[in-house]
This record gives C-alpha cells, structure tokens and sequence, in this order.
C-alpha cells in the first residue's frame, strides 16, 4: 500500500493526515489518525447531473464500525451493523451543517461524503471526522469552497480544554461543552452545552476554538496546496432571456406584495406556482426547470435581503427584535398524563407530554465509544400535517433526532440529580403546527411539561432562533424568532437555550461562508433579552413545578442497605428479589452503593419496601446476636 503522511501538532496530540491508494477509486480520501482514533473519509460526485430535484444534492454519512472498539455489539442473533446510533446521525449532522455552506448550490450533480470509523481510542472521532470530510473534498476535484477545520472545548474548572478525551468528554460536572467549525477566522457551526453559561464565557470559548481551528486550516491548505486536484468545471444552465423578461413582466410586479404578506410562506409558494405555469405554458419544450425555478428563488432571496438591510423590513411586518404572540399553556390535556405543556410562537403551535418511569426505564445506549444509562431522554416529531403537508408519519429522520438531541441538551442542565429525584424522565414533543423553530418551541413546551409534572427543575428554559441578513461583515441586520421566508431565505440560524442565569444550549447553521465572533457575541445578547420575555410568557402560566408529581405516574421509594448485604436480597439466583417483585408488582433496582429504589403504583411500592427492610432488620438482627454470642464465647474462653 503506498501511503504519504502529514502531521501537526494539536492539543499536546500529533494530528495525521495520510493519502494512500486504498480508496483510490474514490474522488478525494483521506484517513485522519489523532493517538490511536482512525477515520477514513471519502468524497465522490456523480458525473451525471439530476435535474428537478429542487434541492442541492449532497448525502453525508458518519459510519460506526464495531471493529473500531474491538466490540461484538447487537444481540445473539444479529453482530452485523445495522442503522445508524443517534449518535452517529449527530456526528453526520455536524459534518453536513459544516461543509453544505461551502458549495455552489447550482450544482445538480449528487455528492456523497462518507466518513467510516475504523480505530477508536480516547480520541473524539467526531470532531476528527469532520476535518477528514473537509480535506478529502479540498483535495478532490470536486467544486467546493473548503478547507474548513473542527475542534471541540471543554470548560471544567474555569479551564478550557482542547479537544477532551473520552474520560473528560464523560465528566457531567463541565461547564462549558463547544463543538466549533470554521475558517478564515470566522464561524460556521456550533453544537453547545453549557450549565446557565454567560454570554461572555461562550464567547471567550469561541476565540480560544478559533486559535486552534487556524491552526488545522492552514494544515489543511499546506496538503491541497501540494497533492490537491484541479476542480471539475461545471457548466451552469442559465435562465434565457427571454424567460428573465417573461419573469420581469409577469412575476416581478408582484413579487414584493406576495413575500411581504404576512407569517409563513403560502403566499410565496403560490406566486412561484403561478411562475411555473407562466413558464411551462410559454415554454413547453424545455425539460430542465431547475434555472426556472432557482431564478425565483434567488428574486425571493434578493428582496428579503434589500428590504432588510435597507429598510429594516420583515416578511411579516415585525421589528428586528420583536417577537412573535406568545402563548404558553400547562396541562389541559388529560389527567392521565403524567405532565404536559403546549407553546405557541406565531405560527409554531408545540405540544410537550411528560413520562415518569422508574431507575430500569433507562436507556441503555451501547456505542463504539462507551455503555451509558441515559435517565432523560427528550424525542421529537415532526408530522406533516404540521407543514399542511401529506407523507409517512412513523418514520424518525435525521433533523427530528438533531432537534430532539438539542432540546434535551438545553433541559439537560436545570433537571434534579438522581439522589434527589431518581425517576426516568422522557419528554416526548409533537410540532403540531410549525412556521419556523419548533425545536426552540419544544424547549419551552418540554420546560412546561416538567413543571406540570412535579420534576423539581432548577429553573424554566426557554429558547429562541436569531436570524440575519448580511451582506458584509459590516453590513448586516440580526432578526429575533425567525420564521418561514427568514428561516429559508436568511444567511444564518443560530438557536440559543437557556435560563434567566444563562445558556444551556446553542446551535448555529449558516448559509454563508462564516460569520465573525463579534455578530455571533451581538446575537447572543439579543437572544438573552428575548429569552427573558419568553419565560415571562411561560411562567405566568406555571410560576414553578407542582408541589407532587402525578396520581398517575409511578411512585419510587428509595431504601439504603449495607453493601455486605446485596447478595442476600438478591438471593441465590435472584430468587429473593424476583419473589418480592412477583408478590408486589413493584420495579426493584439495586445500585452498587447498597441504594435500593422501589418503584410501583398505589401500595405496591410501600409492601416491597417493608419487605425488604424487614429481610434487612432480619438479617441485621441475626447479625448482632451472632456477634454477643460470639463476644460471650471470647468472655468465657479468657475466664477459663
């Protein structure tokens, strides 16, 4: 195998790049090696172009190899991979956010960039992974405006750390958990945790992710400069002219009125129909609609655009920083439900409903990396009637497991430790109707159906999407609670979580090559001011968590035993355990400190606990008359 290496020096780690003829056959590929984590990335665009698809078409997916962990994962009857881990779809999602600004959108060929994980170690091979993606498109012949560089900060302890290891990645006790993508000095993603951070410490986060993201970049340039392959020319079809003057004619005039009409995009979507039976009834041999259709959107997109920057102006008539009607509701449902929460913002209409379950309701998620037992998990969907559309409703795609994944990062943080309230907590949020950033939605909704559950949150969270419009990074507008035209049309959306004291969670998509710390740090505190109104809204209806949880959910009743005397509740074979669950229908989870939780309806949870104690003051009992016994032999044998 011939093979060439590049290294550099990241984080007190050797980073290295190395090209062979492996995956030769592939347009661009790389293997990325940081200590002894591998991944593989590889890059290839049809030569065919698919015309009418209506979208740029680029698949990006994150492998998991079992072989990279030197793990037989799956169960007894199936060891082959099968669909991706949520944790692999994120992985997927990062690379995808980072590196789809980056290309011409024009481009109708299909471009597929796979990134396989071959050899794990402590190493993040995440964040490893979207560096590979970016340099084996940089070095294909693949139109694309690469490189861009990844990196990820932990703050624990008031430090910042580059690049945690798998240890410190698992520490719940971080302040600060920042995956960071960008180039030539500006960002162009971020996936953030934080517990009530300031504005001001995830600011200082960026900077210091940055520092190391130059580094990789210029890395990055050094190999495409040496072994990088001409780019592919791609001839784009234009719009005739005489289409542009029909267009001009029949569409323009009306443009302004029909994108400034108000919430959402209807009115949008029904000039454009109207321009495609314009164009198909003037224009009946020509098969390929894709300059039609782009022609229209890049009219829609310009207007948005100079209406902004211009005159201050929304699709919907609102100020800059004004909000849309708030609405916010807690329960209301059914009493059978253990907690519930509805939101409204505008058009985004969110409903929230709490499940309580006990200690062995966790998830138990086996990875490459590590085995966790997850006791909150947030789930959301997005059906189509939510868009006033028709398609599959039982199917999870890619962004409802991201927006379900940001959610619970920003809830994550308020929620009760498990010696205080030990139960599985399962959020499950429907966007029942959606005009733009259901997933913050679903934070306020998630934050109502805790409260009306009775779960002991340390504090209310809200969330909001912040919006722009740049032309420059001098000439720029930010848009507060983004919605349809902003969303679609807009260069960026950054959605900030959190609480009156701080973020929680952050994402950023852009549109555009990067955007600079200082709009990022300008839109932050413009989101902390909309925050504060929204938790205004949410707790008028909810001041705090109810006093009990609900009748209906289950009861957990916590006992602490020796730790000598595990084995005997357990009983040989788990006899002894399996009868008291057998003879009360309770849910018993023994941990490996001597906690013991019982978790059951009605009195279930109270006989078994009684049974367990007096099996433990039984025992105990014998214990100590065994020991004066046996004290009382000692006595005797020095007597005599």
């Amino acid at each position: 195998m011939k093979q060439k290496e590049y290294s550099i020096d990241v984080g007190g780690r050797k980073l290295t790049a190395i090209f062979s003829d492996l995956a030769d056959q592939a347009h661009g590929s790389v293997m990325f090696k940081y200590g002894e984590t591998v991944v593989l990335a590889t890059a290839v665009m049809s030569h065919e172009q698919s015309h009418g698809l209506g979208f740029f078409n680029l698949t990006v997916d994150y492998v998991e190899k079992f072989y990279a962990a030197g793990k037989i994962l799956g169960n007894r009857f199936t060891h082959r991979e099968g669909k991706p881990s949520d944790e692999a779809v994120l992985s997927s999602r990062v690379i995808d956010r980072t590196i789809r600004p980056l290309f011409d959108h024009r481009i109708k060929n299909a471009v597929q960039v796979i990134v396989s994980v071959l050899a794990v170690d402590e190493n993040d091979p995440s964040i490893l992974a979207v560096n590979a993606a970016s340099l084996a498109l940089a070095i294909s012949d693949i139109p694309w405006a690469g490189p861009v560089s990844a990196v990820r900060i932990h703050k624990n302890d008031g430090k910042f750390i580059l690049n945690p290891s798998r240890e410190e990645r698992l520490n719940e006790k971080y302040e600060i958990d920042l995956i960071v993508c960008g180039k030539n000095g500006t960002i162009s993603m971020i996936e953030a945790a934080a517990f009530e951070s300031k504005e001001e410490d995830i600011e200082a986060g960026l900077v210091e992710a940055l520092r190391e993201i130059g580094k990789i970049e210029e890395f990055q340039k050094m190999i495409i400069n040496e072994i990088g392959k001409e780019k592919r020319e791609i001839i784009f079809e234009e719009l005739a002219e005489d289409a542009k003057k029909l267009f001009e004619k029949e569409i323009t005039p009306k443009l302004e009125s029909h994108v400034f009409s108000g919430a959402g995009k209807h009115m949008i979507h029904e000039l454009h129909n109207e321009w495609r039976e314009i164009f198909k009834n003037n224009f009946p041999e020509i098969e390929n609609t894709s300059p039609m259709n782009d022609y229209y959107d890049d009219a829609v997109n310009q207007i948005l655009h100079k209406e902004a920057l211009t005159n201050n102006r929304r699709a919907d008539g609102r100020a800059m920083d004004e909000l849309r009607e708030l609405n916010a509701t807690a329960g209301n449902i059914s009493k059978v439900l253990h907690g519930s929460g509805t939101f409204y913002r505008g058009g985004t209409h969110v409903l929230s409903v709490l499940t309580l379950g006990g200690p062995d309701n966790a998830n138990i998620i086996e990875s490459i990396e590590f085995d966790v037992k997850k006791r909150f998990m947030h789930h959301y969907n997005f059906p189509p009637f939510s868009s006033g559309e028709t398609g599959r409703a039982t199917m999870v795609n890619r962004r409802e497991i991201g927006h379900g994944a940001l959610a619970e990062k920003a809830l994550r943080a308020v929620l009760p430790a498990p010696e205080v309230f030990p139960y599985t907590i399962r959020i499950v949020s429907e966007a029942m109707a959606s005009n733009g950033s259901s997933s913050m939605a679903s934070i306020c909704a998630g934050t109502l159906a805790l409260m009306d559950g009775g779960v002991p949150i340390k504090e209310p969270v809200a969330g909001i999407a912040m919006g722009l419009m740049h032309e420059s990074h001098s000439e720029y507008i930010l848009m507060t609670d983004i919605q349809g035209p902003e969303d679609e049309h807009g260069d960026m959306d950054f959605k900030v979580a959190g609480t009156k004291n701080g973020i929680t969670a952050i994402q950023l998509d852009i549109k555009v090559d990067g955007v600079p710390i200082p709009i990022l740090a300008e839109a932050m505190k413009k989101a902390e001011r909309a925050r504060q109104q929204i938790l205004d809204v949410i707790t008028s209806a909810l001041p705090s968590p109810r006093a009990d949880i609900s009748p209906y959910a289950p009861h957990i009743l916590t006992v602490k035993i020796p730790v000598t005397k595990i084995g005997l509740l357990i009983g040989p074979g788990g006899k002894t355990i399996n009868k008291i669950k057998d003879d009360t229908s309770a849910e018993i989870t023994i941990e490996d400190d001597g906690s013991v939780y019982i978790t059951g309806q009605g009195e279930n949870a109270k006989n078994a606990k009684k049974i367990i104690e007096d099996i433990i003051r039984e025992s105990m009992d014998r214990d100590l008359a065994n020991f004066r016994q046996d004290k009382f032999r000692d006595n005797n044998d020095r007597r005599y």
